[in-house]
């Protein structure tokens, strides 16, 4: 038996009134998806456990069978591990955005979806002007980079930026939670501050407001923590092996931390240009070689976030037509039995443009479990599904089962 999960990041919304009062995935035309739905069981997964953010972070590990109470030590862990950064135990690891402001306001988390390219620079400059022997800047993918601070606190309430888009800035910078981070706090705002004289006239800089657009005019760190380990996914379900397929360091480290073969996809940008006929060719390939695959797809949470709900109808509907279709034809071309599970991690909303608690569809194929009659996979139509509502850490035991 082969298992695959196809986990499309953010899909989830709320009704939108430019269509009708449809969501995005209600208004999409997704034939593929349509398909596979009439075949499947459908319900409702509570991806976030309470008391949790509704972060990616979160779901995806809690999806995967890791509960947060007990592994989630920060999204900058996480990613570190996926880059091979090797964090001593008292390293501090943030994940680190570059970050667009305008007048102390936090109007854009990802400085323009800035290249990879141009971030290393920036990065390079910030290492240069601020790094030492116990502060580090590690360069990342496009805006998602990691800071580490040697002996430092986690104890700090630290904001992601992508939570709240035209805020201003300065109260949802860094504070501590206790005494004892206050110096860590102090570090962190400082570092922040600093970042600003660092990168305002920087090259990179200068050359994108030229050419109109946003510059990375801030470091960003959140979610800290302290290195840790999962148990391996072979011994949490007994599946001989399996891999991760995504654009996203996050998602790759939680890979990396669950003993799964690490699968990077050349032109995969976590973006509306993604390649998502490279990601189809390289889940089948994977399955070849192993029993389960994730295939993470990130567009959609990033239309989400910029709040583009054309976009995010168009991506979603690119998603089906350039992933779905050919990973729907390779799968029912592999000759030996497959289950497939198919669902959003949370909810993000264009009018919000950040995560939400609510439940997200879901549909479940596999041989044994009889089709409910749900015809298209959406935020209603599930509620009428066989498989109910039901929490996220319990969905691939049901999966496996």
């Amino acid at each position: 038996m082969k298992y695959i999960v196809v986990l499309a990041d953010g899909m989830a919304d709320e009704p939108i009134e430019a269509f009708g009062g449809l969501t995005p995935v209600m208004a999409a035309n997704t034939p593929v998806m349509d398909d596979i739905c009439r075949l499947s069981a459908t319900g409702l997964v509570h991806t976030v456990p309470q008391g949790f953010h509704p972060g990616s972070e979160i779901a995806n590990m809690n999806i995967l069978g890791y509960s947060p109470a007990k592994y989630f030590d920060g999204r900058g862990v996480l990613e570190a591990a996926a880059m091979g950064i090797d964090a001593d135990p008292d390293d501090l690891v943030f994940r680190c955005n570059l970050v667009s402001l305008e007048d102390g306001i936090l109007v854009n988390h990802s400085a323009g979806h800035i290249s990879s390219q141009e971030a290393a620079e920036l990065i390079d400059a910030l290492n240069e002007s601020l790094g030492n022997d116990n502060i580090r800047f590690y360069a990342g993918t496009s805006y998602r980079h990691i800071l580490i601070i040697k002996g430092g606190n986690k104890q700090l309430k630290c904001t992601p930026p992508h939570d709240h888009p035209g805020k201003p800035a300065k109260p949802l910078m860094p504070v501590a939670l206790v005494p004892e981070a206050e110096e860590t706090a102090r570090l962190v705002n400082d570092l922040m501050m600093a970042s600003l004289k660092v990168l305002a006239q920087h090259p990179v800089n200068v050359k994108r407001r030229a050419e109109g657009l946003k510059a990375a005019d801030s470091i960003w760190p959140w979610s800290p923590g302290f290195k840790s380990q999962f148990p391996p996914f072979k011994k949490r379900f007994g599946i001989p092996s399996g891999a991760v397929i995504s654009a996203v360091d996050l998602i790759f480290g939680i890979g990396q931390q669950a003993g799964l073969e690490l699968i990077h996809v050349k032109g995969a940008t976590g973006l509306h240009d993604t390649n998502y006929e490279g990601k189809a060719a390289a889940a089948l390939d994977a399955l070849s070689r192993h029993s389960f695959v994730f295939l993470h797809v990130e567009a959609m949470d990033e239309a989400g976030h910029e709040g583009d709900y054309n976009l995010k109808k168009r991506v979603i509907e690119d998603f089906d037509r350039r992933l779905l279709n050919p990973l729907w034809k390779g799968l029912n071309e592999m000759g030996e039995p497959f289950s497939l599970l198919l669902l959003p991690d949370h909810p993000t909303p264009c009018i919000l443009r950040t995560h939400t608690m609510s439940p997200v569809p879901f549909m479940m194929l596999k041989p044994g479990m009889p089709a409910d009659g749900v015809e298209r996979l959406n935020e209603e139509s599930v509620k009428q599904g066989a498989l109910k509502e039901i929490n996220g850490d319990g969905l691939l035991d049901l999966f496996f089962k």
